[in-house]
C-alpha cells in the first residue's frame, strides 16, 4: 500500500502546531506511528472501513473490528494476522438495532479485554433514498438517521469514559460533501452527515478545556466503494480514487501528529 505525497511534510509527532488540512491530506506516516494504540473501526467489514482497519494495523495499532457482517469481519481479521499485524478483535454489532445498554456492555468488554481505547473511526453508515424529501419514506428516513447519527452518538457516549483515559484519544466521524453542503435529493443521508459535523463541533466545545480528546470529521470525497456505486450508478468507478489512495488523512487523525487538531471537517478531496 503506498501513498502519493505532494509535500515533504516534517512529521514531527511532538510538534505543538496543529496541522493544516493540506498537511493532514498529505501526511507521511512514520512506520509504527500507531504503535501501542487500540482503535475501534465501525463498518470495518468493507470499503473504507476495511481499508482503514488494515492500514491502522499496518502502522502498529491493535484494531477492533465492528460490523454486523461477521463473515466479512473474519476475512479482515485474517488479512491483518496474515500481514503480521497485532491480533485484532471481532466485535459483532448491528447499529440498526443496537441498544445503548449493548454499547455500554461493549465498552466494558473493551476495557476488560484490552484495558484501553485510544481511537474510534465512525465509518458505518447507510445511504437510504435519493429522492425529494416530500416523497421520502418516513420509516427509511428514521432508519438512516438512527444508523448514521443516533447510534453514532450513543456509541461515542458509551465509549467516552474509556477514551478519556487515553493520553490522546481521537474520535473521527465520517461526513460527506453533502453533509457540509446539503444537496437536493440526498435527504436523510445529507441530514445525518450534517448532524455528525454538528456533533463533532459540540463535543469539541464541551471537552477541549477539560480533556485531551479530539473530535474531527473526515469527508473522504468520491471514492470507489459500493455505496458510491449505488449513489452514482452511471459513473465510471475507474475515475475515482480507491480507499487506499486516501488513507493518509485517516492515519494522521489517529496518530499523535494530529494533537491539537480539534473540531475540524477535513475534506480529503476538496475539489470533489
Amino acid at each position: 500500500m503506498s501513498y502519493a505525497m505532494s509535500t515533504n511534510l516534517d512529521t514531527n509527532l511532538t510538534s505543538n502546531t496543529p496541522l493544516s488540512h493540506d498537511a493532514i491530506r498529505h501526511f507521511v506516516a512514520p512506520e509504527e506511528c500507531l504503535q501501542g494504540k487500540t482503535i475501534l473501526v465501525t463498518g470495518a467489514s468493507a470499503g473504507i472501513g476495511r481499508v482503514a482497519a488494515l492500514t491502522y494495523a499496518r502502522y502498529g495499532a491493535t484494531v477492533l473490528l465492528l460490523s454486523r457482517n461477521i463473515s466479512k469481519l473474519e476475512a479482515v481479521y485474517d488479512e491483518i494476522e496474515n500481514s503480521g499485524g497485532k491480533q485484532p478483535a471481532i466485535l459483532p454489532m448491528d447499529l440498526e438495532t443496537a441498544t445503548y445498554d449493548e454499547m455500554r456492555r461493549l465498552a466494558k468488554l473493551i476495557d476488560t479485554e484490552f484495558g484501553q481505547l485510544d481511537g474510534v473511526l465512525h465509518n458505518a453508515g447507510i445511504l437510504g433514498q435519493l429522492t425529494p424529501l416530500e416523497m421520502y419514506d418516513v420509516d427509511l428516513f428514521a432508519k438512516v438517521m438512527y444508523v448514521n447519527a443516533t447510534a453514532t452518538f450513543m456509541l461515542t457516549q458509551a465509549l467516552l469514559p474509556l477514551l478519556k483515559e487515553s493520553d490522546n484519544g481521537s474520535i473521527v466521524f465520517t461526513s460527506s460533501t453533502v453533509g457540509t453542503h446539503p444537496r437536493a435529493f440526498w435527504g436523510a443521508y445529507a441530514l445525518s452527515k450534517q448532524t455528525l459535523e454538528g456533533m463533532s463541533d459540540i463535543f469539541t466545545q464541551e471537552t477541549q478545556n477539560t480533556t485531551n480528546l479530539r473530535f474531527n470529521c473526515i469527508n473522504p470525497g468520491g471514492t470507489r466503494t459500493n455505496m458510491r456505486a449505488h449513489a452514482f450508478p452511471g459513473e465510471n468507478p475507474m475515475t475515482l480514487k480507491t480507499p487506499e489512495d486516501i488513507m493518509s488523512g485517516y492515519v494522521c487523525l489517529m496518530s499523535d501528529a494530529s494533537i491539537g487538531v480539534r473540531g475540524q471537517v477535513v475534506a480529503l478531496q476538496p475539489k470533489d
